[in-house]
């Protein structure tokens, strides 16, 4: 039986990265795994990005600045 753990990532403005390396991430084959994106106060599209694409699989810690 696998440990949980939290693979916490921070972003700010990183929609970009988060299309690029996200994937990646989601595809480990460890079973008992939470992905949590910390925002820290991004203008981009990153959390209705995150929100829409990966409603199920990312949890989204949203804060109001950086």
């Amino acid at each position: 039986m696998a440990t949980p753990v939290t693979i916490v990532i921070l972003n700010w403005n990183g929609r970009s990265l988060l299309e690029q390396f996200l994937p990646s991430v989601l595809a480990t084959d460890y079973e008992a795994f939470t992905i949590l994106v910390v925002d820290n106060g991004s203008t981009d599209d990153s959390i209705a990005w995150l929100k829409s694409a990966y409603p199920d699989q990312v949890q989204v810690l949203a804060l109001d600045k950086n």
